[in-house]
């Protein structure tokens, strides 16, 4: 809750930069904002303590304040964005695999800015255990597990709230519906956040959808003729910048057809908890940890070693040969044994 001493000391410029929407509280009210924007809010309303103005807008300085801190707040629920709401850390409680044996850990925290891949067979149950991080399960799923927001019981708004979205899930499959062009698709959810500089954010997201993706695509391509590597590539990126949901579900980026480390790398950088099913060896090496999953439950949780580190060059080096292969069939060329370089 936003209370008077949070706000009456600040500059008007530190308060619209805080909360960008909060110019529509003054126009509303009908406070104009010519001339300096660097005095405090108490002393820009100071001039509410005349009685022909609190006989005018039957208001005075301090309903005027607390009318704000009610706007604001209803204004960050709306948004998905209150105060109080930062996700610093998850913690998995364990419960039972498909048998109803109790899985093989005490407990798992992940931090913010933290890789954790999920690994096991086709279903194993890595997808059961996203759906519980999504849900915020409360022993109340089939596995029986539960999941705590930094240490503590999930609120209920993480699961019925739609402007509250604790996770961001990214799919195996991105196919858009909407009739909009790229540069479209990012207004709208740049504008839908209220952001001050869409046109910036815009451009950043665009820039870096496109140094995600195999192949370059332009602000004026329609989203529905996006392939799915340029899909999953703009959704990482506007997800990584625009979205306020603090974890990031992803299903098997391996086959989305993008540059694997730096999606993972523009993700930790917007300080977003990362959880990955994949089964490809370097994106779990990738990872500070792994969770094994076997029979739908978690098996072991395995700390990523110095030695796997150091066979994560080595790996990524073969993959680097393999994906100049598949560039040189693209393009219709013959692969010869000497391009390979082992």
């Amino acid at each position: 809750m936003i209370t008077i001493n949070d706000i009456q000391g600040k500059t008007l410029t530190d308060l619209f930069e805080q909360y960008p929407f909060l110019p529509g509280f003054f126009e509303e009210h009908t406070l104009e904002l010519n001339g300096n924007l660097d005095v405090t809010l108490v002393s820009y309303l100071d001039f509410l303590d005349e009685e022909e103005e609190q006989e005018n807008r039957a208001m005075d300085k301090a309903q005027v304040l607390e009318s704000m801190c009610i706007y604001i707040d209803q204004m960050l629920e709306f948004l998905g964005e209150d105060e109080d709401d930062g996700v610093n850390s998850i913690t998995l409680l364990p419960g039972t695999n498909k048998s109803g044996e109790a899985e093989q850990f005490d407990e798992l925290k992940i931090n913010k800015s933290e890789i954790v891949c999920i690994v096991g067979p086709t279903g194993s149950g890595k997808s059961r255990l996203l759906a519980d991080i999504e849900w915020v399960a409360k022993g109340d799923t089939p596995t029986s597990r539960s999941v705590l927001i930094n240490g503590e019981v999930g609120d209920s708004k993480w699961r019925l709230d739609s402007g509250n979205k604790l996770v961001a899930q990214l799919s195996q499959n991105m196919n858009f519906v909407m009739d909009l062009t790229v540069y479209e698709f990012i207004e709208l959810h740049a504008q839908s956040r209220l952001v001050e500089d869409v046109e910036g954010v815009i451009n950043k997201i665009f820039a870096q959808a496109n140094d995600l993706a195999g192949e370059k695509f332009e602000l004026s391509t329609p989203i529905t003729s996006l392939s799915g590597g340029q899909s999953r590539a703009l959704m990482i990126a506007d997800t990584a910048i625009l979205s306020k949901s603090p974890i990031v579900l992803i299903d098997e980026i391996e086959n989305a057809g993008i540059d694997r480390k730096r999606a993972l790398d523009l993700l930790v950088g917007e300080e977003k908890i990362v959880l990955m099913a994949t089964h490809d060896p370097i994106l779990a090496l990738m990872g500070d940890k792994r969770i094994v999953i076997k029979n739908g439950g978690i098996h072991k949780v395995i700390e990523t070693s110095d030695e796997e580190q150091n066979l994560l060059g080595d790996l990524e080096r073969m993959d680097a040969v393999v994906q100049k292969m598949r560039n040189r069939l693209r393009h219709g060329e013959i692969i010869k044994k000497e391009d390979i370089g082992f």
